[in-house]
């Protein structure tokens, strides 16, 4: 069976300065990816390039057995960028209607999606609201509503619960594991939290545009004989399994 997301040999630089060094991942439909490391480690240009956005030196991407970018394919993904691309003059319900049109739903169904994704954020009261007037974590928990209202089969987010308080960021990863188990989504989210990454099925730990160890959390616990998963990230930075 074909893997949901497949990354080959993917090498990427910006002018002389390599960004993605031999990057190789495999991540099978309904699975939930963590890809961990520091900011400026190369997640945010990796997680592009596999929505499309950005494109490969060399290697390939491909996710739904299509090589990217593909256009065609932004039906079944859903982007949740590091930085809030919002319509701040327009409501939050206005932006959720804007995004949702660009999909193939009915008004129904647009209707349906919208009340779904702004209950989850805990949005419902703040519809009506300018987003010029959103605090910066309101405006995260939006990017979320926008990057799941066209039900996609792929989820991919970029630091997503950053600037979100603790009691809403658990009910966000609840969801996460709920779509996951219950919808088969496969999701990739990229953070420099540890106790969110072990939440992850499978971890792969990125530092310097390279991917320096991966595996499920139990497994790189046990390789580098630690139940901490700081010290995990650490020891990977020193020796490569």
């Amino acid at each position: 069976m074909n893997p949901t997301i497949r990354v080959e040999e993917v090498n990427k630089s910006f002018g002389k300065k390599p960004v993605l060094n031999d990057v190789n991942l495999t991540i099978p439909k309904g699975q939930l990816f963590g890809l961990i490391g520091p900011s400026g480690a190369g997640k945010t240009t990796l997680v592009k390039m596999i929505v499309g956005m950005e494109k490969a030196d060399t290697g390939s991407i491909h996710v739904l057995g299509e090589r990217m970018p593909n256009l065609g394919l932004l039906q079944e993904i859903g982007y949740m960028a590091q930085s809030d691309a919002l319509y701040v003059e327009l409501t939050g319900e206005e932006n959720l209607k804007f995004f949702a049109s660009l999909y193939r739903l009915s008004k129904g169904e647009q209707k349906k999606r919208i009340a779904y994704v702004a209950n989850l954020v805990n949005l419902t009261d703040d519809l009506k609201k300018r987003v010029a007037a959103y605090s910066g974590g309101m405006k995260r928990r939006l990017s979320l509503a926008i990057a799941l209202i066209q039900d996609p089969k792929v989820l991919i987010l970029d630091e997503p619960t950053v600037g979100i308080d603790p009691e809403l960021k658990l009910s966000i990863w609840k969801e996460f594991l709920r779509l996951k188990n219950e919808e088969d989504k496969t999701i990739i989210v990229t953070t420099h939290v540890m106790d969110e990454a072990v939440k992850c099925d499978y971890v792969a730990m990125v530092r310097d545009g390279r991917i320096l160890t991966s595996g499920t959390p139990s497994e790189l616990k046990a390789l580098y004989e630690t139940d901490d998963f700081d010290e995990v990230f650490l020891k990977a930075g020193v020796k490569r399994p």
